[in-house]
């Protein structure tokens, strides 16, 4: 029997939030772009497409500012209401930093001190987080340098990640101010062994891309260092397992004079992508080859377990957060983005205890007598 009498409206609906006007092309800012699906030969499909969102900021890291994070949250619902899309990329411009967390100029110099404004930024912090992990896509992190800090946060919040193996990735929270309460703390105990976790998110330690891909955090490690036509492994780091002091070691950063060598020879090197944008597209070319229904559905439910303890917290961090830009925020961003006037990123943190040992107030004498002086 034919349903041709039913009363239908096929006009296709626009479901999207946000428009072109939240992502732009010059730095500081957020780039969105729908790219072609390739096949498995690199054969462009018709009316298929793979969004790609760029936080573009090379010169500070790509660190986010205010208006990124807008783009972003624009960019990941523009993607996820797109029928044409199968899947998303999030990554960083430049070779050096796919991001490393929010502006701490813009946090130094406007919200330090303004605990209401910043409550309003966590605000955006978690739209973002949320727009990531709510997604109707996969999500890809490509990883093209460092991912510290916030840029470890947003970066789990991702499906997968494809990683070049210059990467690096860590906390940086307890030194410069803050806690790393934007996702790490929720989302590291579900990769890691819980004192990995700890380790990895109170040390501030930096670790290589091998040593994560060891430990489970990343999907897939690329060399992307070239020298004469052909890729090398980071030199920088043992990439083979070793016995040091009794135990077995891989991923661990080279040392004394084999680690100057190894910055030698990477600077002679150049860095070339193309291997990883490879497995990135071919990694899309498998999802593309799946249901889609079931696809999500899969992807939904392995998200819920991370979903669960980031909005257990979310409200009651960033209630913290806010509160915290009137002390240690404060003190720790203004070091950092002072660095080059006082010539040092840090407090001076054994002042600190002993004055807080003493009971001294959190006044602009404390902050002084802490903080580094500029340089003659």
């Amino acid at each position: 029997m034919s349903l041709d009498w039913l009363p239908r409206d096929d006009e296709i609906k626009d479901h999207s939030l946000f428009k072109g006007d939240y992502w732009g092309t010059e730095a500081p800012c957020t780039m969105y772009e729908k790219k072609p699906l390739l096949d498995s030969d690199g054969n462009e499909i018709p009316d298929l497409y793979v969004s790609k969102i760029t936080l573009n900021n090379p010169a500070q890291y790509n660190s986010y500012t205010t208006e990124m994070v807008k783009g972003v949250i624009a960019g990941f619902k523009a993607a996820s209401s797109d029928r044409s899309v199968i899947a998303v990329i999030f990554t960083g411009a430049g070779d050096k930093a796919f991001c490393t967390g929010g502006n701490t100029v813009e946090y130094s110099q406007y919200y330090s001190r303004r605990p209401n404004e910043y409550g309003e930024y966590m605000d955006l912090f978690n739209s973002m987080v949320d727009t990531i992990l709510d997604c109707k896509k996969p999500v890809i992190c490509r990883v093209n340098g460092m991912r510290v800090a916030g840029g470890q946060e947003i970066g789990m919040a991702c499906d997968l990640a494809v990683v070049s193996d210059l990467a690096i990735f860590g906390q940086a929270g307890p030194r410069h101010g803050s806690a790393p309460v934007g996702g790490s703390t929720d989302f590291l105990p579900w990769f890691l062994s819980m004192e990995d976790a700890m380790w990895n998110c109170i040390s501030c330690e930096l670790w290589s891309a091998y040593k994560m891909k060891t430990k489970g955090l990343v999907t897939k490690v690329v060399p992307v260092l070239k020298q004469d036509g052909e890729y090398l492994r980071n030199p920088a780091v043992f990439t083979d397992s070793y016995i040091q002091n009794g135990e077995v070691v891989y991923g661990e950063f080279k040392q004394g004079q084999e680690g100057k060598a190894a910055k030698q020879l990477t600077k002679s090197c150049e860095i070339d992508f193309e291997q990883l944008d490879k497995e990135i597209n071919g990694m899309i070319w498998h999802l593309a080859n799946l249901f889609p229904g079931c696809l999500q559905m899969s992807i939904e439910e392995i998200r819920a377990k991370k979903k669960f303890f980031w909005d257990q917290s979310k409200m009651s961090n960033r209630h913290w957060l806010n509160t915290n830009m009137m002390g240690e925020a404060f003190l720790g961003f203004t070091a950092f983005s002072t660095r080059k006037i006082t010539g040092t990123d840090t407090i001076d943190f054994i002042k600190y205890r002993q004055l807080i040992a003493r009971g001294d107030l959190l006044d602009e004498k404390l902050f002084e007598d802490v903080l580094g002086k500029p340089l003659k």
